[in-house]
């Protein structure tokens, strides 16, 4: 009877052992650090200004979220659009988007009383709040990455399909909603999901216009007590609870569109 041997690996352990005791000097050398104060970050970690800025940290990154996921598909479907005039709109504001820093983005719509001091009857300044602005920035921006995401997806899925649909006697917006998209959603949602995790340590560029995040808060509690490297590590500290429950939800759905055979029950 043959016996099969496993195949040792000893440099696979070496270099685990290696990664594993430097992550644990690095750990040790900042927790004996003299200049870092742990009693100020234990008092500050469920401070109220901290936990508010958490709360509009999360509610700018779904509401830019939300603006992204539809300008996406209402972008990827006039990209992939037989107009040429649609097709070219899409493909600048993408151009636009993507080729320009996020952070000057936010600044541009925080500061846009200084191009527009009025919008219609109302004041700029009034009606384009930190937070109204940084929720547009992001959203406008999370648009330009979703369109190319669900452009992606939607390609992917067999032309044959959408020419059966049609052939059934489906319109354009039909098949796209009913066979086109639930299919896509498999190729979709990975990127999309690593794309709300960025979106949301993005959120942390609007500290430059005072956007009310959670940032912003532990810069001004840092201003005001000078402990900034303890601070930091507060907002360090949260920003891995969110993207780590993020990406907790991200493999859930992921797993759930792969059980239910998403491509199958759409063609059904």
């Amino acid at each position: 009877m043959t016996r099969v041997v496993p195949l040792r690996r000893p440099w696979l352990w070496l270099g685990s052992a290696v990664v594993v005791v430097l992550a644990a000097l690095l750990a040790v050398s900042i927790y004996r650090n003299p200049n870092i104060q742990h009693g100020v970050i234990l008092q500050y970690q469920f401070a109220p200004a901290i936990l508010a800025g958490l709360r509009t940290t999360v509610l700018l990154a779904l509401l830019a979220a939300v603006i992204g996921a539809v300008l996406g598909v209402l972008l990827a479907v006039m990209r992939l659009s037989a107009s040429p005039v649609l097709r070219l709109a899409s493909g600048f504001y993408t151009w636009l988007l993507r080729g320009t820093p996020l952070l000057v983005q936010i600044l541009i719509w925080g500061n846009l009383a200084l191009l527009f001091e009025h919008i219609g009857p109302f004041r700029t300044n009034d009606l384009l709040t930190p937070f109204v602005a940084s929720v547009i920035a992001l959203g406008l921006n999370e648009g330009a990455y979703m369109a190319e995401i669900v452009r992606a997806g939607i390609i992917a899925v067999d032309r044959g399909q959408n020419d059966a649909a049609l052939a059934l006697g489906m319109s354009h917006q039909l098949a796209l909603r009913r066979i086109i998209l639930p299919q896509a959603l498999s190729v979709i949602m990975p990127p999309a999901g690593n794309q709300f995790i960025s979106l949301l340590k993005a959120t942390s560029l609007v500290s430059v216009i005072a956007g009310g995040d959670m940032l912003t808060a532990a810069e001004n509690i840092s201003s005001a007590n000078l402990h900034t490297i303890e601070l930091m590590l507060v907002a360090t500290f949260w920003y891995l609870v969110l993207t780590t429950i993020a990406s907790l939800g991200q493999h859930y759905i992921e797993r759930r569109l792969g059980k239910s055979g998403v491509g199958i029950h759409a063609t059904s």
